[in-house]
């Protein structure tokens, strides 16, 4: 047997995480019962001490918020997602102490989206609720279905910053609309793909707004919650016509992909989707 491997999903908080669930179902699946998953309540100040005392039994680490961003300048080499998205979700350790970040969240919002839409779904116009990191990835998201130009809707222009950024990284051209315009309830129910990216509640104002529209299947929305599913904009959607992606099938597909780059293996898909609906079905949240 080879020697154990560690890996653990980092932030603040984290006590409530499911990507051990999702992981360690997969080590049990792919045979590498050496593997072990933790969690490390980590805050923003702590991560460079946190990452500077690994041992080479490191294998990954997952990072959720508030460390998405800040985990940028400790990394040794960036993988070009994660730099132009500027956001960091998945730190992979392959030795010799040195720390590559990578972005696996834009993964799991396409084959989410994908997931749920129907077939040969090919979407002209995005909208982007939100905008903070999580958007950011969300453009990326867009960008890879050929979405160019999404309308993203914020609530403080000034606080866009990171929005802006990413799509200048990566040749897109965003529109921002402040939240509740005319513009911003007009493209919303106008889109073929929507992601919310606001917290839990953030987005329930905008439900009675699509509760009156007229949608249609080729019509999806991804919203990233999944503490509280279905949330009232994702219940108004569907109830309008529109298909509906949760936050869970996005939590299962980045972490899929994180498996596969942390053990070079074909990651589990059924056995971690099965993982996680008992895990939510047990009351568990993010």
């Amino acid at each position: 047997m080879s020697s154990p491997r560690r890996a653990a999903v980092l932030g603040h908080p984290v006590a409530h995480s499911l990507s051990p669930a999702l992981h360690q179902a997969a080590y049990q699946a792919l045979g590498l019962p050496q593997w072990h998953y933790e969690r490390h309540d980590v805050e923003e100040a702590d991560l460079a001490g946190f990452l500077a005392d690994l041992g080479p039994d490191w294998a990954g680490l997952s990072l959720t918020m508030p460390l998405k961003q800040v985990a940028l300048p400790l990394m040794d080499h960036l993988e070009p997602l994660a730099e132009v998205v500027g956001a960091v979700n998945t730190v992979l350790l392959p030795g010799g102490g040195v720390r590559v970040g990578a972005n696996t969240d834009v993964y799991g919002m396409v084959t989410a989206l994908g997931e749920v839409a129907e077939a040969q779904w090919a979407p002209r116009r995005g909208v982007i609720l939100g905008g903070g990191a999580t958007a950011a990835s969300a453009l990326a998201a867009l960008g890879q279905f050929g979405i160019r130009a999404p309308v993203v809707v914020v609530r403080s222009m000034a606080r866009a910053g990171a929005v802006v950024r990413a799509g200048s990284q990566m040749g897109l051209e965003p529109a921002l609309v402040t939240w509740g315009s005319p513009q911003a309830d007009a493209a919303l129910v106008a889109a073929e793909a929507v992601v919310a990216t606001p917290p839990a509640g953030g987005a329930d104002g905008l439900a009675e707004q699509v509760q009156r529209a007229e949608l249609h299947p080729g019509q999806v929305l991804l919203d990233v919650v999944y503490d509280g599913w279905p949330t009232p904009i994702a219940t108004a959607w569907s109830s309008a016509g529109g298909r509906i992606a949760g936050g869970d099938l996005m939590l299962l597909h980045q972490a899929v992909e994180q498996v596969r780059l942390m053990t070079g293996r074909s990651a589990p898909v059924a056995v971690m989707r099965a993982a996680l609906a008992k895990a939510l079905g047990e009351g568990h949240r993010h």
